[in-house]
């Protein structure tokens, strides 16, 4: 009864607008004095404090200053001029545009809403000018950039592979198959919509100028190879390969490009410290809630609840995917994870689901919650910067969320799709 007392009270708090990270705290206190008195305080202390400090857990404060690093640079326009060069030239190339720089941009930042920003202040305008409606727009730029948290690295994994104790770096290795069949299925129906409605061209191809943009933008293009190529090839953790992409970020933008002066590292720091803050909160106040759901045994009787009735491991991804999509629409991803982590990781143990499948299984879903209002914290954001009305931009988005939808569907009854290559490279 307190369990439930204590769901219902975090979703009352949200819903009145209460930060989430205060909320799942404030519940998870209440819980815990409920259950136990006043000295079960003491162990939410220490709860608070472990939270916060696990190791792999640095990486997140790290890629969120790489990106806001690169955000106050030209490495955003150098990456649009370069894939402009590369695939404008073809019909509605400019939204095809959109989705390949994100593809790009995914492979440095992690975050979704950092390649929304970086990118839809470009592009948003220039697909306004060339005769793109301001919803279509917006649709391209908010579904593409949710491709950032299932190409790797991904903050949501670092998240994930933190609490379910799972390996980060086979999570990042797990997310490049699913993440390139998005984003290629995104690009063939752009050019399906440029085909259908006439979409116009930017110029024609030119080599001299795809070579003179390559070498505008070749330092940009060499940070994916610089982070994955440090973490894949086992010479850096994670954790490290966060690190050396603030470093990387730092040396690109200050001493090749030279536009990083002290103004832009100041707010490019503040960026990156309120975006930190507000997600280590949560994981903070997550160990809270966590701690207190352990110990009234709430997710051993929600896995025997569902073992009851089914014990097929479909069936049980099924009815895990069908949560997942209903709290994506309410929650933000990190939010999503915290509370629902803790929660089914016996389910998935019991039934033989392999963490790093579910892991991916889960960044697609919240990939999708971004998208779905209300919350839909990367379509409000690409709405903003398009000055649209977020339900005419949902209509133009429906396409979009499609295609995350039939990633999801393929990954979830294929496990293949996302394991072959942590089959390969780990056997």
């Amino acid at each position: 009864m307190t369990a439930a007392l204590v769901i219902a009270g975090l979703f009352a708090l949200i819903l009145i607008n209460v930060p989430i990270g205060v909320a799942i705290g404030v519940v998870a206190l209440l819980g815990m004095v409920a259950d136990r008195g006043t000295i079960a305080l003491y162990n939410a202390a220490l709860t608070l404090f472990d939270g916060a400090t696990n190791f792999p857990l640095i990486a997140i404060p790290l890629f969120i200053l790489a990106g806001a690093l690169m955000n106050t640079s030209s490495i955003s326009r150098r990456l649009i001029a370069f894939v402009t060069a590369l695939i404008g030239f073809i019909r509605g190339g400019l939204s095809m545009v959109n989705v390949g720089v994100s593809l790009f941009f995914a492979e440095i930042s992690g975050s979704a809403v950092a390649d929304v920003a970086a990118l839809g202040s470009v592009l948003i305008p220039a697909m306004k000018r060339r005769g793109y409606s301001p919803s279509f727009a917006a649709a391209v730029t908010s579904s593409s950039a949710s491709l950032a948290i299932i190409i790797p690295p991904s903050l949501p994994m670092i998240l994930y592979g933190a609490l379910a104790d799972t390996s980060i770096v086979r999570l990042f290795v797990a997310g490049i198959v699913p993440g390139l069949m998005g984003g290629f299925s995104m690009l063939l129906l752009c050019y399906w919509f440029a085909v259908r409605y006439d979409l116009p061209r930017e110029e024609g191809f030119d080599l001299g100028r795809l070579w003179r943009a390559f070498k505008e933008a070749i330092w940009a293009l060499f940070l994916p190879v610089i982070i994955l190529g440090g973490i894949f090839g086992g010479v850096v953790t994670a954790t490290e390969g966060a690190g050396l992409a603030v470093v990387a970020a730092l040396f690109i933008s200050a001493v090749v490009y030279r536009e990083l002066d002290w103004a832009r590292l100041r707010a490019a720091l503040a960026e990156g410290v309120v975006q930190t803050s507000v997600v280590m909160l949560l994981v903070a106040t997550s160990a809270v809630l966590g701690l207190y759901l352990t110990e009234i045994e709430l997710p051993q009787r929600l896995a025997q609840a569902i073992l009851n009735l089914t014990d097929n491991r479909f069936a049980v991804l099924a009815l895990l995917n069908a949560l997942l999509l209903v709290l994506g629409m309410f929650l933000h991803g990190a939010a999503a994870i915290i509370l629902i982590v803790p929660i089914v990781m016996p389910l998935i143990h019991q039934v033989g689901i392999d963490p790093i499948h579910f892991g991916i299984i889960l960044t697609l879903n919240l990939a999708i919650g971004q998208q779905t209002p209300p919350v839909a914290s990367v379509l409000v954001t690409s709405c903003s910067i398009a000055k649209a009305d977020i339900w005419s931009v949902t209509k133009s988005n429906i396409a979009f969320i499609g295609v995350l939808l039939f990633t999801l569907i393929v990954v979830t009854y294929i496990p293949a799709i996302p394991l072959s290559l942590v089959n390969l490279f780990y056997g």
